[in-house]
């Protein structure tokens, strides 16, 4: 199994938020700490934004920081929404399945507990649980080339 670009770098985003409580950070910044483009960062942060994990501010003042508490966003649910258009193999993939043994598969429904239980086990750990306590983290987090905009 391997995750899209885009979900991982939506939990790098998450995670630079929650490393930065109380903190408006910019794209920018993030970009520069997660290795990624800004304009594809762009893309993430508004999906980010339209499905509630962060608030985005715009303007000079403007910035991004997390919508809910840290201990309120599991992983599972974030993966969920940025894998929900990739199907895992071409049988999940609805009208473009055009596997010739589907009906007589059986490995489609082990591989469908597979993804079940796989998410279920990232249901259990939330985006507190990433970022609380790991100094290593934070280290990698931190900014460079600019000050964070505080939110008081």
């Amino acid at each position: 199994m391997r995750l899209t670009v885009r979900t991982n770098l939506a939990m790098r985003v998450l995670m630079f938020c929650a490393v930065h409580p109380g903190v408006k950070v910019r794209k920018r910044q993030i970009a520069e700490s997660c290795n990624a483009s800004e304009a594809h960062l762009g893309m993430i942060i508004n999906q980010l934004s339209q499905t509630g994990f962060i608030e985005t501010m715009r303007g000079r003042g403007g910035g991004i920081r997390l919508a809910c508490p840290p201990a309120d966003i599991t992983v599972g649910r974030v993966f969920r929404v940025f894998e929900a258009d990739t199907p895992f193999t071409e049988c999940f993939a609805g009208r473009d399945n055009h596997c010739p043994i589907t009906p007589a598969c059986r490995l489609r429904g082990a591989l469908s507990r597979a993804l079940n239980a796989f998410y279920a086990e990232l249901d259990q750990v939330t985006l507190s649980e990433l970022v609380e306590g790991n100094t290593g983290l934070e280290r990698i987090l931190q900014f460079e080339g600019g000050c964070p905009v505080s939110t008081t």
